[in-house]
């Protein structure tokens, strides 16, 4: 088996473990390819955010770099790619891999050149009509590390959506999907220019604006929560913008030890959906 691959419209072979499988030698991939570079484009890396990237049929995903080591998801891959005649396959070293990746990226072997998701507008998540739901606003929480660990419990807590403001938000970048661990590609990501508007939205579509605050009066796991909720975290250190504050129906509060001031803002969106699970227990 050779250690490139170019899956084509002009020249496509099944990936699988079997010997027969053509692996096609390039020696650069800049020259040859007749893709236009999108300095757009990022990076994802990690096997879960590639795989659930793959598998993500909104994700446009341009370019896959996978290491021998990883051969046992060969068949896995295969069948994520099989619709995919345009990717464009490499089997590389890990340290070729990495170069590609920020320094200290924890890779496994799996790296993924794709397309940034396109942006969900609030206005597809105030159009829901379930019964009981929630969404997560974040209020300029800037951390990519937090905001990808918010994404998988928002995940993990059946959430329709994150809304962050788009000015004070990281990009979408390899470091949110990876932190996601795969939930960037299931859960909306959804940039608004006003945050403000944006909670007003909500509550006119039944959302009740919930704020999580030090001074909020109740205690969060005794709260009577609506049941359309958006759920808004502040930034550690600043908490809430006054605008913010105004425009939350009630605030609710996280009973912490005295022993610290708070916690992690991820920590307590994770918390926080959690006792959103127990609504009609």
């Amino acid at each position: 088996m050779q250690k490139k691959r170019s899956v084509s419209k002009q020249n496509r072979h099944q990936l699988d473990t079997n010997d027969n499988v053509q692996w096609h030698q390039k020696k650069s991939y800049e020259k040859k390819s007749k893709r236009k570079k999108n300095t757009s484009n990022i990076w994802l890396y990690g096997k879960h955010s590639v795989m659930s990237a793959l598998a993500n049929p909104k994700r446009d995903c341009i370019r896959l770099l996978t290491s021998k080591e990883s051969e046992k998801e060969t068949n896995e891959i295969a069948k994520l790619i099989e619709n995919r005649s345009s990717l464009y396959v490499e089997i590389l070293p890990r340290i070729e891999i990495a170069s590609f990746l920020p320094d200290g990226a924890v890779h496994q072997g799996f790296a993924l050149n794709v397309s940034p998701l396109q942006n969900i507008h609030i206005e597809d998540v105030c159009k829901n009509t379930e019964e009981k739901s929630v969404v997560v606003v974040l209020d300029q929480v800037t951390d990519p590390h937090n905001v990808g660990a918010i994404l998988r419990s928002a995940a993990a807590f059946n959430a329709l959506a994150v809304i962050v403001a788009d000015r004070h938000a990281p990009e979408e970048s390899g470091v949110i999907a990876k932190s996601a661990s795969g939930a960037i590609e299931k859960i909306p990501l959804i940039r608004v220019s006003n945050l403000a508007h944006s909670l007003k939205k909500l509550k006119d579509s039944g959302f009740w604006c919930v704020g999580l605050d030090a001074n909020g009066k109740e205690n969060i796991s005794k709260a009577e929560l609506p049941d359309k909720t958006a759920l808004i975290f502040g930034s550690e250190g600043k908490g809430l913008r006054r605008l913010t504050l105004e425009n939350c129906d009630f605030l609710v509060r996280l009973p912490i030890s005295d022993k610290v001031e708070s916690l992690n803002v991820s920590n307590a969106v994770a918390i926080t959906l959690y006792e959103t699970t127990k609504w009609g227990e």
